[in-house]
């Protein structure tokens, strides 16, 4: 079945300056079991809510079968960590994702490419490895909420915007 297994709502960018100096301190509270989300504006007290350089990517999901064993989050600063979904194959359709509090539709609009920080927070050679399995980068379409736990997953086509 289906799960999110981390959640990530960070009011920081800890990835700043060279990856050789190593990553900004995590602020505390980042990993969370719940997030909220808006339309539109991404996940409320996230870095990138409401920025609109970002609307088009306020919601990245990564699936934990894209990464090595003990690696999540706080390590590829993606939002929603999931598995048992391949969304890297999901770019141009709409993710509906369901936690028991109703749906949320996420567009999903483009690849979360890595960067080279990837070699420093996962491992050495992660930044190559993960090139077609970064994640995927989403605008919100409703409002909603997530949590962690199993989740009703649908698909649908994503309709001309």
């Amino acid at each position: 079945m289906p799960q999110i297994v981390e959640l990530l709502a960070s009011p920081v960018h800890r990835f700043v300056g060279r990856p050789a100096d190593g990553p900004a301190p995590a602020p505390p509270g980042e990993l969370v079991d719940v997030v909220r989300i808006r339309a539109g504006l991404g996940i409320v007290g996230d870095r990138y809510f409401g920025q609109p350089a970002h609307r088009d990517a306020s919601v990245t999901v990564i699936a934990q079968e894209s990464l090595p064993p003990g690696i999540g989050l706080a390590e590829v600063r993606r939002n929603v960590l999931t598995t048992g979904i391949a969304v890297d194959e999901l770019i141009g359709k709409v993710l509906v994702l369901d936690s028991g509090d109703g749906p949320v539709s996420l567009r999903v609009n483009r690849a979360a490419r890595p960067c080279a920080w990837m070699d420093v927070t996962v491992g050495p050679g992660a930044w190559k490895a993960l090139r077609t399995t970064g994640g995927i980068r989403c605008t919100p379409l409703n409002d909603g909420v997530l949590r962690i736990g199993p989740i009703a997953v649908t698909v649908e086509r994503a309709s001309p915007s």
